[in-house]
């Protein structure tokens, strides 16, 4: 896991669900780091710089595109 990287980052928990089910279904390896610590303590987002996306550098070209998907295709209602 040394080798991971941040792609992105997300103030609050609740941003990262509809994401985490994209990752999973296209099998990329991830993990968010702070995500439980944020979930319990939504304010500690601010303190510890958010939730941050970690994933391989090989799989980047892959996630930002999916993260361009989500950010033009979903709409929250």
């Amino acid at each position: 896991m040394n080798e991971f990287i941040t792609v992105a980052t997300f103030n609050f928990a609740y941003e990262i669900t509809v994401l985490k089910s994209v990752l999973d279904n296209r099998e990329i390896e991830y993990f968010f780091q702070n995500e439980n610590l944020i979930a319990i303590d939504p304010l500690a987002s601010f303190a510890y710089g958010g939730i941050h996306l970690k994933i391989h550098p090989n799989d980047i070209e892959v996630v930002k595109e999916i993260l361009n998907d989500l950010n033009t295709n979903l709409d929250i209602v």
